[in-house]
This record gives structure tokens, C-alpha cells and sequence, in this order.
């Protein structure tokens, strides 16, 4: 449905459509090195767990061909190691890693085959969305009024999205009414990003500030949040961006389901929960100033971490690209992963 894409690949380059400039300037960034990668994913010029592990991926592959046909897995490394230390709480991003490194392991043509496993990961996403998409869709009510929080669509991922690829869904079935996009404080991914890609394919969407979700919510004018998570605990804790937890308590205690929705990717089965889950902490300037213009004054200190943890007491659901996981989530994401792991949604394609 949409002809948004955050990144293109040229053989040589990764190309990452700078987020930073949304919606006013639309720009494209050229990445011909590991280093040129990493620092985009730092600077947010590409962002979303699942684009982010996509970006990574590409990265390697940069640091392949620049590594010359003697190369071996062990010259990637120093590259690797960079990658992995860019953002610490989405897991996407080291899920991809292992997938890379795992393939230049038992390759024979070492760049060549890290570049069809990235292209696999790229393609692989794209059809996650759509599978998310369409089992999400199943969960809205006719002429849904939906809130959304940060951006979760094609700016984040390999196609349509997450949390949007339902809204997409459950549009083009002709059953969503309108589409609330909290702001997202500091960062305004939904002011910027989210109605953007909305406004794009005419979808009826409405930009609201973070403190405004608790007003509408008591009117009666929202029917259901669906947010997207960068690591989903073993337990169904979910790490999302910085002010999904208060949206999921205001959810309880207006009894309006919670849904989150992400790839198996982003599933990690190796932390026990949300109390173990990294939380980034961002630079102080994007609290400070909106685009170059100071907000605070000077020499105050201040707070900024990038995402904050979701009891899964909280989540009504989470869906995959399997189907829906419901509690209790210990025994469901594990099912999730499992299957995953067995199909991965057919054979890579051909490099």
C-alpha cells in the first residue's frame, strides 16, 4: 500500500532517507562504509527496530566488500563489534548480527553470501509486515477509532510496518475510522513520521500531544491503541519508545485493549523480563530544543531515556507474523519463536 521505504540498496552504498529532516525536507544519506552505517543508526537517521537491524545488516556487508575477497569473519569483527554498539535496547539489531555472523561462518564467498543473508532479512521483513498486519487487523472493532504511539510503519521497518501495517490492514478493509497519533515527546517520531506516512496513503489521521490520550480516552473517542516494541521479555514485558507505559495504564483503567505488535525478531527469549531489558538513555539536546530552538533554559538538568518497559499485565495481546501470542505470554512467545524458527516464512531468495 505504501511507496515509502526508509533505506535502498545499490551494491556499493546504503541508501537511508534521513528521518532527522521529516516532513518538511525528504534527503537521502549515502552510506559507503560500516562507520558511514553505525553513525546513521546512532544519529537517528534511520530508526525502528526492524529497520535498524535491516540497516546493520547492510553494514556488514559494506564492511565485506571493503575487506577485499581474502577476507575472513574474524577481519568483520572490529565492524560487528561497531554495529552492536550503536543502540543497546532494540534487539532486532543483534538478532540480525547473529544472522550475519552466523552466514559468513560456513560461507565459501564470503561477501557475496552476507549480502544475499541481509537481502533475506530485507525481504523477510517485508512479508512479516503483511502477515502482522492482516492478524491485527482481525482485532479491530468496525470503524475503529486508534491510537498509536511513536512511528511503527515503513520509516521502521522493511515494508508496510508493525503497529501501522495493522492500521493498513484493517484500512484497506474498510474499517478504521480514524487514526490518533500521539506526538511522541522528545523526538516527535509521531508528529513528524507517523502522520507523515498516514497522511501519504489517506488514511483520516489526527496529531494529538502525549498528555492529550488520557482526555480522549475518558470521552469515549479512542476504541483501541496499538503500539509497535523493540524487545518483547520472555515474560511479555515490552520495551517500547518513552511513554507506551503510560498509554498501557491509562488502556487498564479505561478497559480499552493494548495491543503490541512486532516480529518474532524482536522476541527475546534470553531476557527474562522488562527489569532486564537495556534502557538507551538519549543526548540532553533533544530535550532542550525543538529543531534548533532552546525550550529549557540553560543549565537545567534534564532526563531523557528513549523507551520504557510495559508490564505484560498491561498487554492485551501481541501479535507476530505467526498470529496472536495472549497470555500467559511465557508459553505463547515461545510457541511464536518456535514457529518462526521452523518456516522462516519460506526459503531465502535467490542472491
Amino acid at each position: 500500500m505504501t511507496t515509502v521505504t526508509p533505506m535502498r540498496w545499490t551494491g556499493d552504498a546504503l541508501e537511508l532517507l534521513d528521518q532527522r529532516r521529516l516532513p518538511v525536507d525528504e534527503v537521502w544519506v549515502a552510506c559507503r562504509d560500516w562507520r558511514a552505517v553505525a553513525e546513521a543508526i546512532v544519529e537517528m537517521v534511520v530508526r525502528g527496530a526492524p529497520a535498524i537491524g535491516i540497516t546493520a545488516a547492510y553494514g556488514v556487508v559494506l564492511a565485506a566488500r571493503a575487506a577485499g575477497p581474502g577476507a575472513t569473519l574474524a577481519d568483520l569483527e572490529p565492524a560487528l563489534a561497531g554495529l552492536a554498539a550503536t543502540r543497546p535496547t532494540a534487539v532486532n539489531l543483534f538478532w540480525a548480527l547473529d544472522r550475519m555472523r552466523a552466514r559468513g561462518a560456513v560461507s565459501a564467498s564470503l561477501a557475496d553470501d552476507l549480502e544475499a543473508e541481509a537481502t533475506a532479512i530485507h525481504d523477510e521483513d517485508r512479508r512479516m509486515c503483511s502477515a502482522m498486519g492482516d492478524h491485527g487487523a482481525a482485532l479491530l472493532p468496525d470503524a475503529a477509532r486508534v491510537l498509536t504511539h511513536c512511528n511503527t510503519g515503513a520509516l521502521a521497518t522493511g515494508g508496510d510496518g508493525t503497529a501501522l501495517a495493522v492500521i493498513r490492514s484493517a484500512w484497506r478493509q474498510g474499517r478504521v475510522a480514524r487514526i490518533y497519533a500521539d506526538e511522541t515527546r522528545p523526538f516527535l517520531q509521531g508528529s513528524r513520521l507517523t502522520a507523515w506516512e498516514l497522511q501519504r496513503d489517506g488514511i483520516p489521521t489526527r496529531v494529538i500531544t502525549d498528555s492529550m490520550a488520557a482526555h480522549l480516552m475518558q470521552r469515549g473517542e479512542i476504541d483501541a491503541v496499538v503500539v509497535g516494541t523493540d524487545r518483547v521479555a520472555a515474560n511479555g514485558d515490552v520495551a517500547n519508545k518513552i511513554g507506551t507505559y503510560g498509554v498501557a495504564v491509562l488502556c487498564a483503567h479505561h478497559g480499552l485493549p493494548f495491543y503490541v505488535v512486532g516480529p518474532t525478531s524482536t522476541i527475546d527469549l534470553g531476557t527474562a523480563s522488562g527489569a532486564d531489558i537495556p534502557i538507551e538513555r538519549r543526548p540532553a539536546r533533544e530535550v532542550t530544543h525543538v529543531g534548533e530552538r532552546r525550550v529549557v533554559p540553560e543549565g537545567v538538568e534534564v532526563e531523557n531515556p528513549a523507551f520504557d518497559v510495559t508490564p505484560a499485565a498491561l498487554v492485551t495481546a501481541i501479535v507476530t507474523e505467526q498470529g496472536v501470542a495472549r497470555p500467559p505470554y511465557a508459553t505463547s512467545l515461545a510457541a511464536h519463536v518456535a514457529a518462526a524458527g521452523a518456516t522462516r516464512l519460506g526459503p531465502p531468495p535467490d542472491p
